[in-house]
């Protein structure tokens, strides 16, 4: 996924702003607490539309960023749905914060079509390997979050587009 040291990232969001301070991040998330983008527009547009529709707010705004010259920094990519993103997303959603020391996560996103699945491993109702082989019929899209601010600081905006919100209305 990374290509020449750089990321090509969208952020779907319902609200505008020009600064991105780590401190305001929703904890207990997949990868923990940080700002979370992902290397697909319309995945970036579906989250954004989604956020519009639960929360209102002002519109629905796609973000543009690169991520540049990463070489420095701490990046951990899964590959796919495997035990070790499935412990990372445990130790996050129930304990908050940030469970790792990385700068940079990339990986695959529980969402709708892995979201019970993780549930019920994260609820003690399915072991790891019960957990993994319900997973491996999965096709989940990427996030990409971003944990410390010498990771934000790599961060270059490029550019935002804004949706028409009236169909949502």
């Amino acid at each position: 996924m990374l290509s020449n040291n750089e990321l090509l990232l969208f952020h779907g969001t319902n609200q505008l702003f020009d600064n991105i301070d780590l401190n305001k991040s929703k904890d207990k998330r997949d990868f923990g607490k940080g700002f979370y983008t992902t290397t697909l527009e319309l995945q970036s547009r579906n989250w954004a539309e989604n956020m519009f529709i639960r929360y209102g707010k002002y519109g629905i705004y796609v973000m543009k960023f690169k991520l540049k010259d990463i070489s420095d920094l701490k990046v951990k990519e899964f590959k796919g749905l495997d035990k070790e993103w499935l412990n990372m997303i445990k130790d996050n959603r129930l304990n908050g914060g940030i469970q790792h020391n990385y700068d940079v996560v990339i990986g695959p996103v529980a969402d709708d079509n892995t979201m019970r699945t993780v549930a019920l491993y994260v609820d003690g109702v399915y072991n790891e390997d019960m957990a993994i082989e319900q997973l491996k019929f999965s096709k989940s899209n990427n996030q990409v979050s971003i944990h410390t601010n010498k990771a934000l600081n790599k961060l270059e905006f490029i550019g935002r587009d804004e949706y028409d919100k009236e169909i949502f209305i």
